[in-house]
């Protein structure tokens, strides 16, 4: 079944996010990492950006999809600047610029010790952006995409050598591979709460049931 997926707006995001108290896992045995959830009003209505990494040996994350951002730094203020450094940093797009909608629940990997934070912003108009070495491409997905139940499906996913069968999302993007792991739970995250009773039900928990990454 196909979903229409309402336009949230960014006033509405920030509202519903607000509702929420976001789980911060405060392990320190997990590297902490943080992300940039970017919302943007399209022309199918609203979307989300995700970029492709680009491969590098030794990195777990080598020639996945994702959101951008990395690793927090000594020299950053909080996971927050840590997203906006590496979003600048990676895509050339500084979220000074863009609203601040709120933070979803931090998720901790199964297979990799780290926790990831995920920071939504709202970005107004087609900004431009540069990629760096580290991204491959950068493209934007509508939300109508993703709340496609078809587009659902339990896909075979490789990590560390190892194969596994995960809830992933198949993108409406020639080329890419599926949207499994930490992403694909923030996603579905993501949707809960700017979608609310229009995902659709067959879509629920499915975020719950990805624990690799």
């Amino acid at each position: 079944m196909t979903i229409h997926a309402p336009s949230p707006t960014f006033r509405g995001l920030a509202a519903r996010l607000a509702e929420r108290s976001p789980v911060e896992i405060p392990s320190t045995a997990l590297f902490h990492a943080a992300v940039a959830l970017i919302i943007r009003e399209g022309d199918d209505g609203s979307e989300i950006l995700f970029i492709e990494r680009a491969s590098h040996d030794g990195d777990p994350w080598s020639g996945d999809l994702g959101f951008p951002g990395g690793k927090i730094e000594p020299g950053d203020a909080g996971p927050r600047e840590a997203a906006e450094r590496e979003t600048l940093e990676e895509l050339a797009l500084d979220l000074g610029e863009a609203f601040y909608l709120g933070r979803l629940d931090d998720i901790a990997g199964a297979n990799l010790p780290v926790r990831v934070s995920c920071f939504v912003y709202g970005l107004a108009g087609d900004q431009s952006l540069t990629l760096s070495g580290e991204v491959r491409d950068a493209f934007w997905v509508s939300l109508a995409d993703l709340c496609d139940s078809q587009r659902h499906v339990d896909a075979m996913v490789s990590f560390d050598g190892k194969s596994f069968q995960r809830p992933a999302i198949v993108l409406p993007v020639e080329g890419k591979p599926v949207l499994w792991g930490i992403t694909y739970r923030l996603t579905m995250q993501f949707l809960e709460v700017a979608t609310g009773d229009d995902c659709p039900q067959a879509l629920r928990g499915r975020g719950e049931l990805d624990g690799e990454l």
